[in-house]
């Protein structure tokens, strides 16, 4: 097993289907421009109500990506 150096960042996705779409919706968006993501985790998740309804979700999630040599 070779050793790896990561750097994380914090994205924020959202989505009006559900959280899981947002957590997707934010890794397919920094996909195009971050190479080598390797896992996430989820730090928060919210959302916006209307009519007594979930109308909206937010999540925030921490990215870590393998530096390059």
């Amino acid at each position: 097993m070779s050793s790896h150096s990561y750097k994380k960042i914090e994205l924020v996705g959202s989505s009006t289907e559900s959280s899981d779409k947002a957590v997707e919706n934010a890794l397919a968006h920094a996909s195009k421009s971050i190479r080598n993501m390797d896992w996430f985790e989820v730090v928060e998740t919210r959302g916006h109500i209307a009519d007594g309804k979930v109308a909206h979700w937010q999540v925030v999630i921490k990215v870590g990506f393998r530096l390059e040599d």
